[in-house]
């Protein structure tokens, strides 16, 4: 059986999520009452951001790649970064990481392309929204991710990094997300939703009425990891 190792902090609170799905995934898999071997290495959060801010990638890559020899040496023999956006260095990371690494984009991917997905909407944070790892990973498929507006993503990047990351859960803000969503729905035509933040879920994941699918990362990822992991 392997051992989990889990690059969290990026944020606190989904990995806390984290931590609860992989046990559920692993028990509904293996089902003698045992439980999962999981080493989490909790990093800094204000330092990545701080890489992102500044397009420092290769610090970035260094800075993972460091986190990730340390939970090879506490015995981990698979890995998962906790978060979307670190992804956007992911091939690299992957490159140098002492234990092989299940990608949240590509799981993302496989469940988006299960369900037929043409035209899906993408949140997360300014940066992911921005980048191309997402888009370049669906397009494989010619899925056509669609974004928010810039106002929107400001919006959800401010909301994400505000009061997500710290646990804040407001009614207001939900109010405010799903408006954006309706309007993705209403305007841009997108055929489901990818919460590509892994802290949406934590205000969005019970989202049923919208009369698309809200793809949850977080949950997404965790499965895929329990698959290689504890076949």
């Amino acid at each position: 059986m392997k051992t989990v190792g889990v690059i969290g902090g990026i944020g606190p609170e989904s990995t806390i999520e984290y931590y609860r799905l992989l046990i559920a995934a692993y028990r509904k898999r293996i089902v003698d009452g045992s439980y999962p071997p999981i080493i989490i290495n909790s990093i800094d959060l204000s330092k990545m951001v701080s890489f992102f801010e500044a397009s420092q990638y290769d610090s970035m890559v260094a800075y993972v790649v460091d986190a990730l020899r340390k939970l090879s040496q506490a015995g981990a023999a698979c890995g998962l970064l906790a978060a979307n956006t670190p992804h956007i260095v992911f091939d690299e990371i992957s490159r140098q990481s002492p234990i092989p690494l299940v990608s949240i984009v590509e799981a993302t991917f496989e469940a988006a392309n299960k369900l037929r997905l043409k035209r899906p909407g993408l949140l997360g944070t300014r940066f992911t929204m921005q980048a191309h790892f997402y888009s370049d990973v669906f397009s494989r498929a010619e899925i056509k991710l669609v974004v928010p507006q810039l106002d929107e993503q400001a919006y959800i990047h401010e909301k994400y990094m505000g009061e997500l990351v710290k646990g804040i859960i407001l009614p207001e803000t939900r109010r405010h997300l799903l408006t954006i969503v309706d309007r993705l729905r209403e305007q841009e035509r997108i055929d489901g939703l990818i919460l590509g933040g892994t802290e949406l879920p934590l205000i969005l994941g019970d989202v049923m009425d919208r009369g698309i699918p809200f793809l949850d990362t977080t949950r997404i990822h965790a499965e895929a990891v329990a698959a290689q992991a504890w076949p």
